[in-house]
């Protein structure tokens, strides 16, 4: 039943806790006995890993699903930034986005490459393309990009930059499963895009990646990469690392992806409520793809203009057992790693450090349901002043 409250001689009944602890995602559980057929067809095969048939076929059903000509599995998302950017051989410094989960900046440091941060566009959240251009120096070899919460980056302009400076181009698109931008998927732009399939992904294989580059011949060396490099017995071209995925997250993977579809539906009413309801809530505004992108309906985000009200309701609805999460809050550039660096200067990115102060991620995911989705609703409207 849903839980509402009445408001008499100006006071407000308080809403009731969520049951159970109710966190930003829940990962789609595929039917537990089909998972277990699948499992027996690997105990009879005898194959836990090294490219086996499930891992290949969920290559290929992956690749027809984003519609992409080559897309390579990898053990995570932070592995497929890996092998991206190691396959491009990038070198000096990369220009970046400080509003972005702590290993896309990792990466590069694992790989002796200098972070160089960048602003970003306050509307679409995502790196500001003027800002690249001021950024450029000699040194400069890359431009890694995050399409935040599915909303793509400024592809042309971020491309027309990268080919008037001879730069290449990476995509974090770990938020971005299925996102088009019209009709052409987000995946077709960049030197390579890196996927995510961790548990709190949309789609899923409990940990997991994948890299989409545009052609073969990046793709034949992403997959040597990803198996130390060897192509056969005798043969071991390119010092790579182990970033294989097994079979038994190829078979998790197989069976939710099935499912997707069904989620993005449900999704899609649990996001209706939230911006019939909350969208009106003075001080909040709710956050939506632009006009004429497919939304990957990863995240619901809402945006609050008072730090301080924010702060307070991220608080205040752990009361209620529901817990938010301020993605993409503090900064990475603020992380003990990065802050000497010039770029990490606060005043470089005030819009940045702006739109990481009101930013809070609300439970997002089917099986929250209508119902559930409302009780959030009455809480927030509950605890808003």
């Amino acid at each position: 039943m849903r839980v509402t409250f009445a408001r008499s001689s100006g006071a407000r009944q308080t809403p009731e806790s969520l049951a159970v602890p109710t966190y930003v995602a829940r990962p789609i559980f595929p039917d537990l006995d089909d998972v277990r057929k699948t499992l027996d067809g690997i105990w009879e095969r005898g194959i836990l890993t090294n490219s086996g048939p499930l891992h290949q076929a969920l290559e290929v059903q992956l690749a027809e699903r984003l519609a992409v000509d080559h897309l390579c599995l990898a053990g995570s998302g932070t592995t497929a930034l890996l092998l991206a950017m190691r396959a491009l051989a990038l070198t000096g410094e990369v220009i970046t986005t400080p509003f972005t989960f702590p290993a896309t900046t990792h990466v590069l440091l694992w790989l002796g490459l200098t972070p160089v941060f960048v602003d970003i566009d306050p509307r679409t959240m995502t790196i500001s393309p003027e800002a690249i251009e001021l950024a450029i120096t000699p040194r400069t070899s890359a431009i890694l990009g995050v399409h935040v919460y599915g909303i793509p980056c400024d592809v042309a302009a971020i491309a027309a930059i990268a080919k008037t400076h001879g730069l290449r181009v990476v995509y974090d698109a770990a938020h971005a499963f299925g996102t088009r931008i019209g009709e052409t998927s987000v995946l077709d732009y960049g030197d390579a895009s890196a996927l995510s399939f961790h548990a709190t992904k949309l789609f899923h294989t409990g940990e997991g990646g994948a890299v989409v580059a545009p052609d073969a011949a990046c793709d034949r060396k992403l997959k040597l990469l990803r198996n130390f490099g060897i192509a056969s017995e005798v043969d071991v071209p390119l010092a790579g690392i182990n970033g294989k995925l097994s079979e038994l997250q190829a078979a998790l993977g197989l069976h939710v992806l099935p499912l997707v579809d069904e989620e993005m539906t449900r999704r899609r009413e649990i996001a209706a409520i939230y911006r019939e309801r909350l969208g009106r809530l003075p001080g909040m505004q709710t956050v939506s793809v632009p006009e004429g992108i497919s939304d990957s309906l990863q995240y619901f985000v809402v945006r609050i203009s008072d730090r301080g009200a924010r702060d307070a309701l991220y608080e205040r609805l752990k009361s209620f057992n529901v817990f938010a999460r301020r993605y993409f809050y503090p900064l990475c550039s603020t992380f003990p790693s990065y802050r000497e660096l010039p770029s990490s200067r606060a005043d470089r990115l005030p819009v940045a450090h702006a739109v990481a102060n009101e930013v809070l991620c609300l439970p997002f995911f089917g099986a929250l349901g209508p119902e559930g989705t409302e009780q959030i609703c009455d809480i927030i409207d509950y605890l808003s002043p």
